[in-house]
């Protein structure tokens, strides 16, 4: 299998899975994406989604059946993969911009048309970026930048000008903008 052939399902799932899957994972399953290892991907993503019980919908099955591949050893464990739906999302509240947020927009620039700033009711910072260009590049990069600022479980959420996810519409509603490519009406 081509080495990039399951990029484009692997970004889409793990947008999907935002706030169901551990964090501690999902932005490390993104480094490895915007790195084209999806057989690392591949690999730990069915085993994780069973050992923590996440179900998944039948749209993200197939997104799952493409990221793992019809010949890799795992293939077996996405039909054991539980159905489910997402559940409803976190409550979330406007977040306050910090040193490491305003580096973001280093990176993000060129790249999106927006970055904006939620927090979980869990206190997980989450940082938004839409209409990326590469967003599973845009991502990865993000979130070693927050990294090496600190923190060290980086939420970073890159989104494309599909539908967003209820997780997502849930951050971008209550979110702080940071920057956005459009000038914002005042007064």
């Amino acid at each position: 299998m081509d080495r990039l052939a399951g990029v484009p399902a692997g970004h889409e799932l793990l947008l999907r899975l935002a706030g169901r899957f551990p964090d501690e994972l999902l932005w490390r399953l993104r480094d490895w994406l915007a790195a084209g290892d999806t057989a690392a991907l591949g690999a730990v993503l069915p085993r994780t989604l069973l050992r923590h019980r996440i179900g998944l919908t039948g749209h993200e099955r197939t997104l799952l059946a493409e990221v793992v591949g019809p010949d890799a050893p795992s293939r077996r464990l996405v039909e054991a993969v539980l159905p489910g739906t997402p559940p409803a999302p976190p409550a979330f509240t406007a977040g306050e911009p910090d040193l490491a947020a305003w580096s973001a927009l280093s990176v993000v620039r060129d790249e999106a048309s927006a970055v904006l700033l939620a927090v979980r009711d869990d206190g997980a910072r989450v940082l938004l970026v839409r209409d990326a260009q590469r967003p599973h590049l845009l991502a990865a990069a993000v979130a070693r930048l927050l990294r090496v600022h600190g923190d060290r479980v980086p939420r970073v959420e890159a989104l494309t000008g599909d539908a967003p996810t209820e997780y997502h519409e849930a951050a971008c509603t209550a979110a702080a903008s940071l920057w956005s490519r459009e000038p914002v009406p005042t007064g």
